[in-house]
């Protein structure tokens, strides 16, 4: 099968790369870009451990084929930190134990962020609709809807 060139922005940077025209966002991340953060779950889109932000919306890599993503701005959990220093929601997850196995972290993660980029005051109904699309075998929620609210209070600056 002939490959086609896409090119993107990766967490930031720009990206170019050749790629079959059938594969998946999922698997041209993880397997062309090396970027291990985005996890391989059901590949059905159903459990979100695939998830990352393009556009501005968390979406299933899975459900994406690579070409479809041409011009498109991706974050992976890999991009929530900066210049060192973790994301607000990276260090609320580790504060509030919502990280267990870590296998769902990274889609949890860039959901919520998704979440709060567009609302700094979810009520806990709304953060557990955000996630809800996302499984975990681990927490079973509570720690992860408490740090997405903890971190909420400090993005907003707010007492936590």
């Amino acid at each position: 099968m002939e490959k086609i060139n896409i090119k993107l922005t990766v967490n930031g940077r720009e990206v170019s790369s050749d790629c079959e025209p059938a594969k998946t966002l999922l698997d041209f991340l993880r397997d062309d870009l090396g970027i291990k953060g985005v996890k391989k779950g059901c590949e059905i889109g159903e459990c979100g451990a695939c998830s990352v932000i393009m556009n501005g919306e968390a979406i299933n890599s899975c459900m994406v084929l690579a070409p479809q993503a041409e011009g498109a701005h991706i974050i992976t959990v890999e991009g929530l930190e900066k210049n060192g220093e973790l994301h607000p929601l990276q260090k609320a997850f580790i504060e509030k134990g919502a990280v267990q196995c870590g296998f769902c972290t990274p889609g949890m993660l860039l959901t919520a962020k998704t979440l709060l980029d567009k609302n700094l005051t979810p009520t806990r109904s709304e953060i557990r609709k955000a996630i809800a699309g996302n499984l975990c075998r681990c927490t079973g929620y509570k720690q992860v809807v408490d740090a997405i609210e903890h971190a909420a209070k400090v993005m907003s600056g707010g007492n936590p």
